[in-house]
């Protein structure tokens, strides 16, 4: 997707804006989340400007996930969390709300007011298992084992 400006994001990644930084490598740049929900918030982002995890190739994929373990483990330990929410949005009614690949590390505490419900839908067993075999047959997926 070509965009006409760059994301926040980038510009926070070529130091353009300030930032705390957490984490970078060669994929991804870590850093806090200017809109803590609670203490410890990092945001993983990936260093090229991919707008989705779709999108993505696999070791940036890969290094995302690796990162939000690695700051997910140093959370813990620095601000002893009750838990942990590990969030990836993806487009707008994914509830992306910056079109730059990211994930969430959110330290998260009993009665925090973090809402991040959504209505539980149970369609059955047959249902489920169409759906399994709907996503099986996708090019994307490997020919599964049985």
């Amino acid at each position: 997707m070509m965009r006409l400006r760059p994301t926040v994001f980038e510009r926070i990644i070529r130091g353009e804006l300030p930032c705390a930084k957490v984490y970078e490598d060669e994929h991804v740049f870590a850093f806090m989340d200017a809109g803590q929900l609670n203490p410890g918030h990092v945001l993983v982002a990936t260093r090229k400007p991919y707008v989705t995890l779709m999108e993505t190739d696999e070791e940036t994929a890969v290094a995302m996930m690796r990162a939000a373990r690695m700051i997910a483990r140093a959370v813990q330990a620095q601000f002893q969390p009750d838990g942990m929410t590990i969030l990836q949005a993806n487009e707008l009614a994914g509830w992306q709300t910056v079109p730059h690949c990211h994930l969430h590390v959110l330290p998260r505490y009993i009665d925090d007011g973090v809402g991040l419900v959504w209505p539980r839908k149970e369609p059955g067993m047959q249902a489920l298992l169409q759906y399994a075999e709907k996503i099986r047959a996708s090019s994307e997926m490997p020919v599964l084992q049985e």
